[in-house]
């Protein structure tokens, strides 16, 4: 048996062989992680003062050199072989996870569910629109174990008690292959939360958005925002997709756009059915963006994004190059 002593006060015993995260995760200890411990969104940093070995080629390039010298890991890349010594954020300790259950489970897309939860606890779960939560699988199947995976809120800040989840079916995904597959209305699940710093800035720039696929889901969540507080800000979202069947929330987007001053839902179809009739515009999502950057300038405005590592990185790169100064790009990658 291998000891985790943390924060120099607290001991957990586990056994060999799994990710520090992993470990941490089995004993309701949740550091934040959006990419499923495969060490490409750099988020569950802690210390590992004692017990770990070398630096892995995922840390090097998340890590900075400072963090390296103050003993900063990726607790998805440490392996858990002896004894650790390691710190977090001492509010990781005393966080308390949720209980709730799925009470709505529908078709978005042939692979994208949406998975509304009804919050258990009295009290409710207060969060700010862009955020997510780490929601905690149960064992099916051949799959033994528990894994947390990280689904942003696609519901106004007022729904407490109530949210809703956007899943998209990863190839051999534990948790979504549960969601679509296993995952009953009635059935109790936990997670832990709220995380995330991709939410919506206060001030008066105009704002574009880009999202992809399950990417629309903190979309959503800060367009209500905007509607509920009657924001007269200029809001023009392009989201990706492969044909007509991958659009949904159409009928959202209509209400949104009734409800905003200056809305523009501007879908973009990279393999339409009949691109001889098709109503969207037609190609990858980058491109009616890089035009709308150059036609309006980078100005007085804030860029959303959401959706693929490369999309994001592609619409970063298209905006810095327009103009738009890192600050004001703010995104969220599926990794």
């Amino acid at each position: 048996m291998i000891t985790i002593l943390i924060n120099n006060d607290h001991r957990i015993n586990v056994s060999a062989g799994n990710s520090l995260l992993s470990v941490l995760n089995s004993n309701n200890i949740y550091l934040p992680s959006v990419c499923g411990g495969r060490g490409l969104c750099g988020k569950c940093r802690c210390k590992v003062l004692e017990g770990a070995d070398s630096l892995q080629p995922a840390e090097i390039k998340k890590l900075n050199p400072e963090e390296i010298r103050n003993s900063f890991r990726l607790a998805c890349q440490v392996m858990v072989q002896r004894d650790l010594r390691i710190e977090i954020p001492e509010a990781l300790l005393s966080e308390n996870a949720y209980d709730a259950e799925a009470t709505e489970i529908i078709n978005l897309t042939e692979d994208i569910k949406r998975l509304r939860l009804t919050i258990l606890n009295p009290a409710g779960l207060h969060f700010r629109p862009g955020q997510y939560i780490q929601l905690k699988s149960n064992p099916y199947g051949n799959v033994t174990s528990s894994v947390m995976r990280s689904y942003s809120i696609a519901s106004p800040k007022q729904s407490t008690h109530r949210i809703d989840l956007m899943v998209r079916l990863i190839p051999e995904g534990i948790c979504s292959t549960w969601i679509h597959r296993h995952l009953k209305v009635g059935d109790r699940i936990l997670f832990a939360g709220p995380r995330g710093d991709f939410t919506l800035r206060d001030g008066q720039e105009d704002i574009v958005m880009v999202a992809g696929g399950s990417g629309m889901a903190p979309m959503v969540s800060m367009l209500h925002e905007l509607a509920d507080g009657h924001s007269n800000r200029s809001v023009d979202y392009f989201f990706g997709a492969c044909s007509e069947k991958d659009l949904f929330y159409l009928d959202v987007m209509e209400a949104f756009h009734s409800r905003m001053p200056v809305f523009r839902f501007i879908p973009v179809l990279s393999q339409p059915v009949s691109p001889e009739t098709c109503q969207s515009e037609i190609g990858l999502v980058t491109e009616p963006f890089e035009k709308y950057l150059r036609k309006r300038g980078p100005q007085s405005l804030h860029v959303y994004l959401c959706g693929s590592p490369i999309m994001v990185q592609k619409c970063r790169t298209i905006a810095q190059q327009a103009g738009v100064t890192p600050d004001a790009i703010f995104h969220d990658p599926f990794t």
